[in-house]
């Protein structure tokens, strides 16, 4: 049989078919929970041997695909079917978008002839939280599929791509010209096409005012790190004796012993204290938000600062400078204007607050454990290669400030943009995806785990190996610490505690309850034993022991600071 003869003979793919190929071509993993509107596209998906991890809520499949990007894969995917199972999706979604992290989100639709009783207006509901949606035909499945990747790689954003119920399994037809729509239909008025080339007077003058600071500073974010900057950032700063600073997601970038470490709320007081003597800091992809700015308190009144980033203004009122510029061009054409030599700059004089850990005295008054003791026992114990992402909460900025990261891509906090909890454990399902050779650590609150338990099935029955720590202060203390000082009642912000290791065992784990630093040894035990499986170390922490990014944030915001 020739190859005309053949190709005719092959069956016409349905519309779900044709949509399956490109995401499998484009994507190594999807993560979604089956329902009436995706069954065949999942289907689709597992008949023909792609991985699919097969999630217990709609919540954890974008949550995952977004932590499977940040944690270095590709644009993964994610679906859900109509309704519900789109609603339940939402949170996730907007996390996604608020994060700028690109995912295709595979989900069904109402059909062709109008909303049926359980159906909602998706499109709407989608384009609230600024996400754009492609509904597919039998003309253009293919087309729509290869456009909704487009647009999630250069924008950054996640997409819905939109079956319609009655097109399952409707085959395709001739396909029709399909173009990317103009940028202002996808993006929000912030957000902007490529950043025009340095010009060389901006690169000069930057030069000159880097090599001229008596304590310049070099500090990175994530668009650093999108942008492959860290290797030119890393010359720039050795040429002008510049210490380094990071976002928590620019962790680990540097890989240098002249980087201080965190910038912003959850900078140790050492490394707050120098970053607040910089004469000229030069800001690469950080936003420059409240945290990172330490509630306006991180930079010397005195000092110039210059940002450059991709779009179209300065963040921060405290800039002088501002350079709509890619961060790799920028650090390479600074690079190229710089004068002589190398300079001593800050580094002649800087004594740096790293090398040794920071000490905590076992447990608080209250006889409970102090969790910074914790953190910091748990990273001797930690192998280097691991991968930490964390849920938010109180506890949240104990592990970017104590544990170590070996690159940026291994030290992640999602939930962050939209300020929600609940989302760790499907975080942890996409970082384990993307590097099988680290350890998958989740730090989580009892509160997030909680809300997210399902999860842990998930976890449990995809993963071969993961650590979950919960930091178990019976309580969502995060506004136990705001508004308990306040004089609000506190009731409904604690709980029982909870026994999160019986928990895990009871779903096919290991655990083990953590009293005392001496506890840990379960943990190191189960490590040195090859950490196969998952391992909860349900940790029983003080409520009493208070961030003290918390404390500032309560300082900024006019709430009385006990001692």
């Amino acid at each position: 049989m020739d190859a005309m003869t053949d190709r005719a003979s092959a069956p016409t793919p349905t519309v779900t078919e044709a949509v399956a190929d490109v995401v499998m071509r484009n994507s190594p993993v999807v993560f979604g929970l089956m329902g009436n509107g995706n069954a065949h596209f999942m289907a689709a998906l597992t008949g023909r041997g792609h991985r699919v991890v097969a999630v217990r809520h709609e919540t954890a499949s974008v949550i995952a695909a977004h932590s499977y990007v940040l944690a270095g894969g590709a644009v993964a995917a994610a679906t859900a079917t109509y309704g519900a199972g789109f609603t339940n999706l939402l949170t996730s979604l907007a996390e996604a978008r608020l994060a700028r992290m690109p995912a295709v989100v595979v989900v069904g639709d109402a059909p062709r002839s109008g909303l049926r009783p359980q159906d909602i207006d998706q499109v709407g509901a989608a384009a609230a939280v600024h996400v754009h949606t492609l509904v597919v035909d039998t003309a253009n499945a293919t087309a729509q599929t290869e456009l909704a990747y487009a647009i999630a790689r250069r924008d950054r954003v996640p997409v819905i791509l939109a079956i319609p119920y009655d097109l399952v399994d409707a085959p395709v037809t001739a396909a029709d010209d399909v173009t990317a729509p103009e940028p202002d239909a996808v993006l929000r008025p912030r957000e902007l096409p490529a950043a025009p080339a340095v010009l060389p007077g901006v690169a000069a003058d930057a030069a000159t005012r880097l090599v001229t600071a008596e304590r310049p500073l070099v500090l990175a974010g994530h668009g650093a790190v999108l942008a492959g900057a860290g290797e030119p950032l890393r010359e720039l700063g050795d040429r002008v004796g510049a210490l380094f600073a990071t976002s928590l997601m620019a962790h680990g970038l540097f890989a240098s012993p002249w980087d201080i470490g965190i910038a912003g709320g959850f900078s140790t007081e050492g490394a707050a204290a120098l970053i607040g003597e910089a004469d000229v800091v030069l800001v690469v992809g950080a936003s420059l938000n409240l945290y990172q700015m330490r509630y306006n308190g991180l930079l010397a009144e005195d000092a110039h600062v210059i940002q450059v980033d991709t779009l179209a203004s300065a963040t921060h009122a405290r800039v002088d400078q501002f350079h709509r510029a890619d961060a790799e061009e920028f650090a390479r054409a600074v690079l190229a204007a710089l004068p002589g030599a190398a300079r001593p700059g800050w580094r002649a004089a800087a004594s740096l607050p790293v090398g040794t850990a920071e000490e905590f005295p076992e447990r608080a008054p209250d006889g409970l454990l102090d969790p910074r003791a914790v953190m910091v026992a748990l990273d001797e114990i930690l192998p280097d290669a691991r991968t930490v992402t964390q849920d938010n909460g109180h506890y949240m900025g104990w592990a970017p400030r104590h544990l170590r990261a070996p690159d940026p891509q291994a030290m992640l906090l999602p939930g962050l943009a939209l300020q929600c909890i609940g989302l760790g454990m499907g975080s942890l399902l996409g970082i384990a995806e993307v590097r099988s050779d680290r350890l998958p650590v989740l730090v989580t609150g009892d509160g997030g785990l909680l809300m997210a338990l399902s999860e842990l099935d998930t976890v449990v029955r995809e993963l071969p190996s993961a650590l979950i720590v919960v930091m178990n202060d019976a309580a969502y203390s995060m506004e136990v610490h705001q508004y308990g000082v306040r004089g609000l009642d506190v009731s409904a912000m604690t709980f029982a505690r909870v026994d999160f290791a019986a928990l895990g065992r009871a779903m096919g784990a290991q655990g083990a309850r953590i009293e005392s630093l001496a506890d840990l040894d379960a943990v190191r035990s189960w490590i040195a034993a090859g950490a196969r499986g998952v391992f909860i170390a349900d940790v029983v922490i003080s409520p009493a022991v208070v961030a003290d990014w918390l404390r500032i944030s309560n300082r900024y915001n006019g709430v009385p600071v006990p001692d």
